[in-house]
């Protein structure tokens, strides 16, 4: 496992929580993170998505449709492979380059107490967060692979086989594993982090 950053003088300990989310492709990650915002209202919530500035940046270099590659379609999975690439570069000199990025992007003057970090990916990404902010969360969710063969995935070399899908594998220490095979396996969880986070 990667060693822990240094604290980063750029960092702001303003939010009461971060949830940090993890999974594979076609887990459900989006799916929870964006109920969970839902429950709790924009208001006091924002969902801050690592992959956020990667495609910002993708989107303004390739002249492509900044909303079709922040959904879940085929644009996205078109230009998937070579946004890792990129991204992988910048990480190369900078492991939490993007985390502070997708921070500026999503919350920059810190006005939100819950930030929900939907797509971390390495043991970087878990290792800034922990050095950086109190009352941190991790969470991973898991799926099968039939259920996400059902969802739209299928496996695809340098992608599913790549860090940004795997380093996570052999992470310890989530407070939570969700299954997410069927809609209903997600809802006690959700029922339960929407009370923790509301302090009911």
């Amino acid at each position: 496992m990667a060693a822990a950053a240094a604290k980063d003088k750029g960092a702001s300990r303003c939010p009461r929580m971060v949830l940090v989310f993890s999974g594979k492709r076609k887990c459900g990650k989006d799916y929870i993170t964006n109920e969970i915002h839902k429950r709790i209202g924009s208001e006091k919530c924002v969902i801050i998505r690592l992959s956020g500035p990667i495609k910002n940046h993708w989107a303004q270099t390739n002249s492509l449709q900044l909303d079709e590659l922040l959904s879940d379609g085929k644009m996205k999975e078109q230009h998937r492979k070579a946004m890792i690439e990129w991204s992988e570069n910048i990480r190369f000199n900078d492991h939490s380059y993007f985390c502070r990025k997708a921070i500026e992007m999503y919350d920059q003057n810190c006005s939100k107490e819950i930030w929900i970090v939907s797509d971390a990916r390495r043991k970087t990404d878990i290792a800034w967060f922990k050095s950086n902010y109190n009352n941190l969360k991790l969470i991973r969710i898991t799926a099968d692979e039939s259920t996400r063969k059902e969802r739209g995935w299928n496996f695809t070399q340098g992608i599913d086989d790549a860090p940004s899908e795997c380093d996570l594998d052999d992470q310890l220490g989530w407070d939570w594993v969700v299954e997410n095979n069927k809609c209903d396996d997600c809802n006690d969880f959700i029922n339960e982090i929407v009370k923790i986070i509301l302090g009911d």
